[in-house]
């Protein structure tokens, strides 16, 4: 398998990100959203994040990583909540790993210091991820989010920039 190649996305890359994305929301609830986001809206996501980057693989995006505010208030303009998703099969290859820490340099270029992510629990391949790459546990939020007729927690854990 090729490695992955990382850049900066653009609005272009809106299409091939909703269609990583749309799996997670229709079949899982790594998400909270009920509802698959337009191209358009994808679009606007990435125009409006601190940092959106995708992996190549082949010509093809085949995962993003971004990082958007964590709190509205002036006092958190210098955290963010990052997340990452991959197309599927591309778990445990070191794409999200490199998606990752590729993110984290142009977050501390931007002067961003703390990041935060949050994880549907259970999901042992994102908890995993995150603990090697350095993301320490803040606590749980029991019973925080209602989809596919359950109640689920969410794991909160932060990593300094």
């Amino acid at each position: 398998m090729s490695p992955v190649s990382i850049r900066e996305a653009t609005a272009a890359d809106a299409a091939a990100c909703r269609e990583i994305y749309a799996h997670y929301v229709t079949d899982t609830v790594i998400t909270f959203e009920y509802e698959v986001p337009t191209s358009d809206q994808m679009a606007a996501r990435i125009e409006a994040a601190h940092a959106w980057l995708v992996a190549e693989r082949d010509d093809r995006v085949v995962g993003y990583a971004y990082a958007g505010p964590h709190k509205a208030r002036a006092a958190y303009d210098w955290s963010c909540e990052v997340s990452v998703y991959l197309a599927p099969g591309l778990r445990r290859t070191g794409a999200g790993r490199a998606l990752y820490e590729a993110l984290f340099a142009v977050l501390r270029e931007r002067g961003y210091a703390m990041t935060v992510a949050g994880i549907t629990l259970p999901n042992p391949a994102s908890e995993g991820l995150h603990a090697a790459l350095g993301f320490e546990p803040v606590g749980v939020f029991r019973r925080i989010g209602w989809k596919f007729d359950a109640w689920h927690d969410v794991y909160w854990c932060q990593r300094a920039l």
